[in-house]
Order: structure tokens, then C-alpha cells, then sequence
């Protein structure tokens, strides 16, 4: 998203690769709000020598990246169809989305 590309440089945040943020999330699920030194385990699950301080700040910026979202400061992306079937395509896989047993 491009405002959290500006937010993050803005901000000082850290590059995170998509590994990275893999194990942000991840990590993020094993240590709840009442664990103990919860921003520094997380930032030992991720490595890449991210401290407690960087993951705490990207956590605040994913916060406020959806506050945005929710409040609909960020306007949704418009796709085109490479296809060049524009919206036959489109009502095609919501068809097959609609059959499928998952």
C-alpha cells in the first residue's frame, strides 16, 4: 500500500521483508498483551536484528494503517482485467467461488 510506504519512511521504520512480517504475525499470535517483555520475544521470533522498539513501532503503524483503511481514508484500488475479458471474468470466478465446497 503506498501509504505505508510513506508512513514507514516517514516514520524511521525498518525495511521488513515478507519473511519477516510472516513471523511478526505468527509471532503475534503466540504472545498475547498480558505476556512478559511481549515486544522483546516477539522481536527474537523475527531476528533479522529487529529490536523490541522497531516491533512495537510497526505494530503502531499497522494500527494506524487501519484506523485509515476503516474509516476510508484510503480509497480501494481499482484493478483492470489482463485478460481483457473486464467483467465476464470477474462474474465467472464469483461463480466458481460460489460452487466451490470449502
Amino acid at each position: 500500500m503506498a501509504s505505508w510506504t510513506i508512513n514507514s519512511a516517514r516514520n524511521g521504520v525498518s525495511q521488513w521483508t515478507p519473511r519477516e512480517n510472516k513471523l511478526f504475525e505468527e509471532a503475534l499470535v503466540v504472545y498475547s498483551r498480558e505476556t512478559p517483555d511481549k515486544w522483546h520475544n516477539i522481536a527474537r521470533a523475527v531476528g533479522g536484528g529487529k529490536t523490541a522498539d522497531d516491533v512495537k513501532r510497526y505494530y503502531d503503524l499497522l494500527l494506524e494503517d487501519i484506523k485509515q483503511i476503516e474509516s476510508g481514508q484510503v480509497p480501494f484500488p481499482v484493478y483492470r482485467s489482463s485478460s481483457g475479458r473486464g467483467n465476464a471474468s470477474v462474474a465467472y470466478e464469483e461463480h466458481r467461488l460460489k460452487h466451490l465446497k470449502l
